[in-house]
C-alpha cells in the first residue's frame, strides 16, 4: 500500500515535470472511474522468430508459456495478427514506424538502405512528447533512434550445446527498467529477446524439456532430406550435429520458447516490484515466425507461408484493457505503432500510418471491417511477394525459388490452413484476379510515396549460411561424444551465426 502511494505522488510529479516542460501534460483517463492523472508507461517486447501457434495461449499442444498465458489472461490477445514484411529488419521497421516496406523502403538484411530520417520510429515521437525511452536490443542503426538509452548486449557462444541468449538480453532489460523507474517522466521501454531464433541451443534445465529420445539414431532417417539441402547443411552441422530426428529441432524451438518466457517473467516480477504494473501498457509480439519442417523451408525464417508471418500480439494495462478477451478480426504489424500512440492519448490525423488503432477492436465488441487483403514481401534468402485474403493466399517468386518451389503458389487458406496444396493450375482466374489486385497495391503505392517498388531492386543478402566442409551424418559424428562444431559469434547485422553474406561469397 506504501509503494502504491508513493508511485501516486511520483505520477504527480512527473505531471507537474511535463507540465513545466511542454505545457500540456500527457494523460490517459483511463476507465472504470480512475484518476485521469495517471500516466501510462509502454512496455514493448518483441521475441525474435516467434510463431504465434508455438505458445499455449495460441494453442500449442505443449506448456510452452505459462508467464505469456497469464499476461494473455490479464489482457487482450489477437488470434489472428500478421507480419506481412520478413525478415527482422523489415517487421521490426513495420513494428516502430506503422509502415509498410513501401513507405520505409526496408525489405531485408542487406546492409545498403537505410531508414529515412523523414519517417519517425516510435521511440522519436515518444520522446518529442516528453516520454524517457529505453532499450535493450542489439540491432543498432535506425533501430536506435529516439532511445535516451540504448543498452546492447552479447552472450557467451562458446559453451557447447546451449546459448543462455535470454538471460544476457534480462541484465540490459533490468538495467534500463530500473533507469526508466527511476526517472519522472512517464516510459517506454523496449526489450528485443532472440529466442527461440536459430539455432535452438536452449540452456539447461529447458535443454531436454520436450525430447527424451536419441537425437543421433542411425535407424533413423527423418532429417535426410534436409542433410541433403546443400544451402543449409553446413549451418545445421554447427548447432546439430549427426542429428538424424527431425521431432528433435522441433523439440529445441519449443524448449527455446519456454526458456524465454521464463526469461520475461523476471521482467514481470521487477514490474510488480517496482509498482508500475497497474500504469503500464505491455504490449508482446514478434518480428517473424519460423518454419520449422512444414514446407520444407527447415528451421528458418523464409517463405511466406503462415508459420513465419502468423504471429502473436498480446496487450495488456490492468483497468483499460479488458482482461481474457481474445479478437478474432485480422491485423497486422502496421498496426502496433498508431495503437499504442492512440492509448498514449497522442494519436492525431497529422501522422502519417499504414496500419490503424486497434483500440476499437480491443475495447469494444471485436467486430470490425475485416483487412480485405494482407499484402506481403519477403527478402530472405528468397525474394518474394504475396497477397493473402481471408480465404486465399498467392505466393510470386520474382526470381528462381532457392528449394525449387513453383513460381506462382496459391493456397486455398479457408479449406486448407496448413497450405499443402498449391493449387494455382486449377484455379487460373483467381490467380490472375489475385494477381492483379497485387501489381495494382504495389502501383498505388510507390505512386502514393513517390519512391520506387524496393523489392526488385534490393539484393539478397544470404546465398548459403554456415562453414563446415561436412555435415552429413555419418559413423564418427553420430558418436554420443563427437566434439561439437564451432561456432562464430552473431554478427550485429545478421539474422544468423556463421552465415556469409552474398558479397562476401
Amino acid at each position: 500500500m506504501g509503494g502504491r502511494r508513493r508511485h501516486e505522488r511520483r505520477n504527480n510529479k512527473k505531471l507537474r515535470s511535463l507540465e513545466a516542460m511542454h505545457g500540456t501534460p500527457i494523460r490517459k483517463e483511463k476507465r472504470g472511474g480512475a484518476s485521469p492523472t495517471e500516466l501510462m508507461n509502454i512496455l514493448l517486447f518483441s521475441m525474435d522468430t516467434l510463431r504465434a501457434d508455438r505458445l499455449s495461449c495460441y494453442g500449442h499442444f505443449r506448456a510452452t508459456s505459462p508467464h505469456t498465458d497469464r499476461l494473455a489472461s490479464q489482457g487482450t490477445l489477437f488470434e489472428n495478427f500478421y507480419s506481412p514484411h520478413i525478415p527482422t529488419f523489415p517487421g521490426h521497421t513495420t513494428m516502430m514506424t506503422g509502415r509498410d516496406v513501401y513507405a520505409h523502403q526496408i525489405t531485408g538484411q542487406s546492409g545498403t538502405p537505410e531508414l529515412s530520417p523523414q519517417i519517425p520510429m516510435l521511440a522519436e515521437i515518444l520522446a518529442g512528447q516528453g516520454y524517457f525511452t529505453a532499450a535493450a536490443d542489439n540491432l543498432g542503426r535506425w533501430f536506435a533512434r529516439g532511445f535516451q538509452l540504448y543498452e546492447t548486449y552479447s552472450w557467451d557462444t562458446g559453451t557447447a550445446g546451449e546459448w543462455r541468449k535470454g538471460e544476457a538480453v534480462n541484465r540490459a532489460a533490468l538495467h534500463v527498467l530500473e533507469a526508466a523507474a527511476s526517472q519522472d517522466r512517464p516510459f517506454f521501454v523496449f526489450l528485443h529477446y532472440w529466442d527461440p531464433h536459430t539455432p535452438y541451443l536452449p540452456p539447461a534445465p529447458f535443454s531436454r524439456m520436450f525430447y527424451e529420445g536419441n537425437e543421433r539414431d542411425p535407424h533413423n532417417h527423418s532429417m535426410d532430406a534436409v542433410w541433403a539441402f546443400e544451402n543449409f547443411k553446413w549451418y545445421f552441422n554447427e548447432w546439430m550435429p549427426g542429428v538424424t530426428d527431425i521431432e528433435f529441432p522441433k523439440a529445441q524451438y519449443d524448449a527455446e520458447v519456454a526458456y524465454a518466457d521464463a526469461c520475461i517473467a523476471h521482467i514481470f516480477t521487477r514490474l510488480d516490484e517496482l509498482g508500475l504494473t497497474e500504469d503500464t501498457l505491455v504490449v508482446y509480439t514478434s518480428d517473424h515466425g519460423e518454419e520449422l519442417d512444414e514446407h520444407g523451408c527447415w528451421f528458418d525464417h523464409h517463405g511466406l507461408y503462415e508459420p513465419n508471418i502468423h504471429i502473436p500480439f498480446i496487450l495488456r494495462w490492468p483497468g483499460v484493457i479488458p482482461a481474457g478477451k481474445r479478437v478474432r478480426a485480422t491485423a497486422q504489424m502496421a498496426d502496433l505503432t498508431p495503437t499504442v500512440l492512440d492509448y498514449a492519448g497522442l494519436l492525431n490525423d497529422r501522422m502519417a500510418f499504414d496500419g490503424r488503432s486497434l483500440r476499437p477492436l480491443i475495447e469494444g465488441d471485436g467486430e470490425a471491417p475485416e483487412y480485405a487483403e494482407l499484402h506481403l514481401t519477403e527478402n530472405t534468402w528468397m525474394k518474394k511477394r504475396g497477397i493473402r485474403t481471408p480465404e486465399w493466399k498467392l505466393i510470386v517468386s520474382l526470381e528462381p525459388d532457392l528449394h525449387g518451389f513453383p513460381m506462382v503458389e496459391l493456397y486455398h487458406i479457408a479449406q486448407d490452413p496448413a497450405e499443402k496444396v498449391n493449387v494455382a493450375q486449377e484455379y487460373p482466374e483467381v490467380v490472375a484476379e489475385l494477381r492483379g489486385r497485387m501489381e495494382e497495391h504495389v502501383l498505388r503505392r510507390t505512386q502514393t510515396t513517390g519512391l520506387p517498388d524496393p523489392l526488385p531492386i534490393q539484393p539478397i543478402p544470404l546465398r548459403r549460411i554456415g562453414k563446415m566442409e561436412t555435415a552429413v551424418p555419418t559413423e564418427k559424428n553420430l558418436q554420443p561424444n563427437a566434439p561439437p562444431a564451432p561456432s562464430d559469434e552473431k554478427l550485429s547485422e545478421g539474422d544468423f551465426v556463421g552465415y556469409q553474406r552474398e558479397e562476401e561469397a
